[in-house]
């Protein structure tokens, strides 16, 4: 009994999944998507979930084949991280030496928030994050993500996060807002943290978080490793000596900044 030939769709499928699956075409994508400009990790798990079609898209072709490796989802990455870095806003600094990661948020805003309303809190946090986003990115600095009534924002140079953070705490103090005057806190760190997708994680980033809560309203806090950088005739330092902060080092030096264009 004569055997039935392969069915020309099977033998093209079976061909094309084989040719994909060729380690010099990996490699070759693979290289292709290191040129490409831009993140190079869409889809990585462990970035923060924007909602953006581009960073569902993917996460799917991450997650597609998984287990093999595939030319075609290399390429299908690079296209996705190269259509992201043409719509992107703004590049969020890199520097060899480190970057300052500064986080804020409002004194005392979660007891207003209770008895305000949504409609007044999401005003006054709108008029917050307007106001935050127009000093840090005049400063060089950029938005890593909202926190409610807070954000994180990353610096290259850490004499431009000192000025964004005092005249962030300085332009939301006018802000008005009815039974509740705003008062903005900020921390400081300078530090290497590793960068997952547009968020950065590690031990810098809690750092500098921690240190921002042990802040006072309109007070803007940095460690060492900011001060260190600066130019001691721009800002006006003062040592936190009482400064204690759970899951942070015990020689963490922490000092109170103000530049002296302000004082």
């Amino acid at each position: 009994m004569t055997e039935r030939p392969e069915p020309w769709h099977r033998r093209t499928r079976r061909f094309l999944r084989a040719t994909d699956q060729r380690g010099e075409l990996v490699r070759g994508a693979r290289f292709l998507r290191r040129l490409v400009p831009g993140d190079g990790t869409p889809g990585d798990p462990l970035a923060p979930s924007t909602g953006r079609s581009s960073d569902r898209l993917a996460r799917l072709l991450t997650e597609a084949g998984a287990d093999r490796p595939s030319a075609t989802r290399e390429l299908g990455l690079a296209a996705v991280q190269a259509w992201q870095a043409v719509r992107r806003t703004g590049a969020q600094p890199m520097s060899a030496d480190g970057i300052t990661v500064l986080f804020t948020d409002l004194v005392g805003f979660s007891t207003w928030a209770l008895q305000a309303g949504d409609e007044r809190v999401l005003e006054l946090l709108r008029s917050v994050a307007e106001v935050t986003e127009s000093v840090v990115t005049g400063h060089r600095g950029s938005i890593v993500k909202g926190l409610g009534d807070g954000v994180m924002a990353v610096f290259a140079d850490p004499g431009e996060a000192v000025k964004a953070a005092y005249e962030t705490c300085s332009a939301v103090s006018v802000i008005k807002a009815e039974g509740y005057l705003p008062h903005l806190r900020a921390g400081l760190h300078r530090g290497n943290p590793s960068r997952v997708g547009n968020d950065y994680l590690g031990v810098d980033v809690n750092i500098a978080a921690r240190i921002m809560a042990a802040a006072d309203g309109d007070e803007v806090l940095a460690s060492g490793s900011v001060v260190d950088e600066l130019d001691p005739g721009a800002v006006i330092v003062r040592p936190r000596r009482s400064f204690r902060a759970k899951g942070t080092p015990k020689d963490l030096r922490v000092y109170r900044v103000v530049p002296r264009y302000s004082s």
